[in-house]
């Protein structure tokens, strides 16, 4: 058994760190300009914010599961451990290679989309850069970010986010000074306006608002105090960004107008916060918005390329990856082989869909994002079923954390998997069959996953026995009033 969990004495990350690189993952302001329109316009108007705070509480509940897992796998290994172990091996395989894939496809749509909205920004002020200069010009400091140890990324993010959060923050108290209470329509959260026509894209939209929050389970080995900071961490992201999404779309409901906020978002698009800060902050204010959505969409890059690189450090450990992907830099401590990797990886196929000609946010954006989109969110369901299955397994436990908690997260993030396979088209923005047959690639992956767990079992069972245990630990009950770690190894 191994007990790799206890944090080693060069851990950099603190609280504070962890939080900044998992809701720089979220993109607050990304989310606001590009995925706060689209639910307005086509879900259920007035109602979204009511969806972003279900949303909240929903995936709340699935973060007071995952602190359990959190505890047991001295906070690493994400999904991979998690899966391992309250579900089993093959299911962990599985669940590792379609946390690796989708975390690639994110961070190389995410990518196109820093080219893009780039070009975008600098040709208004006169500025003429192609898109693919400037996606390579972010890969370029990703690259050289996410090769260097993980908290000078942490202290980037930490300035990049503060920007964004703020020009948001600032946006808000202008709405709430100009409006007062008005600004803050009740109709938003009634059942009438919230459980209308359209709500259930809406709730779509919400959740996949939140990709990455769940990502602090991927820095354990990196953090001082694993077991405390990677569960604090995530109930600080969830609740701060439920609660910054579902102000600010609130506000902007009050600002443009209960009655008003879907035609106006349907005819504005992608322009609807901008000429909401023009309006409410000045000239100033909306090149603000402008500019930092640009660095929102870097600081989502670099925090989604550290989370796949630590998978395929993981996955690597465990002879799932080339063994040399597994190789911690002597100096940095951080992943680099695995980051230089997955960079390149960025880089061929952001250049191979600029060498032919395809454009940079209708196909590669739209498609890349997602489909890493969906499969997160499936993997948060499975993580969510496999704290419900350590239950069934050892028994004992806490009924609200260990139970209640987790199944009202799984049912929740289920039926999101269920409307983002639905309405996969409109999520992309892409009438492509190619694009809307992309979500077959995931169980394909996880059936691969777990043939390859059948070939190692029959074929290599020492090295089969070994996956997915170098994670978990035995932790010391918490007395503080998070979830406290269930006592007592897994069963090999």
């Amino acid at each position: 058994m191994s007990t790799s969990g206890s944090p080693p004495p060069s851990g950099r990350l603190g609280t504070g760190h962890i939080l900044f690189l998992i809701v720089a993952a979220a993109a607050p302001l990304s989310a606001m300009v590009g995925t706060v329109p689209l639910a307005f316009a086509f879900g259920d108007g007035a109602g979204v914010p009511a969806a972003f705070l279900f949303a909240g509480v929903t995936l709340l509940c699935f973060s007071v599961g995952y602190a359990v897992s959190a505890r047991r796998t001295g906070g690493s290994g994400g999904f991979y451990a998690s899966v391992a172990d309250g579900l089993g091996r093959p299911p962990a395989v599985a669940a590792g290679y379609v946390a690796l894939l989708s975390y690639n496809c994110a961070t190389i749509g995410l990518a196109g989309a820093l080219g893009y909205f780039t070009q975008l920004v600098l040709a208004a002020h006169g500025l003429t850069v192609s898109w693919e200069w400037c996606a390579a010009v972010g890969l370029l400091l990703t690259a050289v970010l996410g090769y260097r140890e993980i908290a000078l990324s942490a202290r980037v993010l930490a300035l990049l986010m503060l920007g964004e959060i703020g020009v948001l923050a600032a946006l808000d108290v202008a709405i709430l000074a100009r409006h007062g209470l008005h600004a803050l329509p009740a109709t938003s959260f009634s059942p009438h306006t919230a459980a209308g026509h359209g709500a259930g894209v809406s709730l779509m939209f919400a959740f996949v608002s939140f990709i990455g929050f769940e990502s602090a389970a991927l820095y354990g080995k990196e953090a001082r105090d694993p077991r405390r900071s990677v569960p604090r961490a995530t109930y600080a992201a969830v609740t701060l960004i439920a609660g910054f999404y579902a102000l600010t779309s609130w506000l902007a409901v009050g600002a443009v107008g209960s009655d008003r906020v879907r035609e106006v978002a349907g005819k504005q698009m992608g322009d609807l916060f901008f000429v909401l800060g023009d309006d409410f902050l000045g000239k100033a204010g909306s090149t603000g918005l402008q500019i930092l959505l640009c660095t929102s969409l870097f600081a989502a890059t670099l925090a989604l390329h550290s989370a796949a690189n630590r998978y395929a450090q993981v996955l690597a450990e465990d002879g799932l990856l080339p063994g040399a992907l597994a190789a911690e830099h002597a100096r940095h401590r951080s992943p680099h082989r695995a980051s230089l990797a997955q960079s390149a990886l960025t880089a061929v196929v952001v250049g191979g869909f600029a060498v032919a000609g395809l454009d940079p946010y209708a196909d590669l954006t739209t498609s890349m994002l997602g489909l890493g989109t969906l499969g997160i969110v499936a993997l948060q369901a499975l993580a969510a079923l496999s704290v419900l299955g350590l239950r069934r397994r050892e028994g004992g436990g806490h009924w609200w954390r260990e139970v209640v908690a987790p199944l009202l997260g799984f049912l929740g993030l289920a039926a999101s998997v269920w409307l983002v396979v639905g309405n996969f088209d409109m999520l992309t923005g892409s009438p492509s069959q190619v694009i809307a047959a992309l979500p077959w690639l995931l169980p394909l992956v996880a059936a691969g996953g777990l043939l390859y767990a059948a070939r190692l079992r029959s074929a290599r069972p020492a090295r089969y026995a070994l996956l997915g245990t170098r994670h978990t630990t035995t932790a010391a009950p918490d007395p503080g009033p998070a979830a406290p770690a269930l006592s007592g190894d897994r069963h090999a």
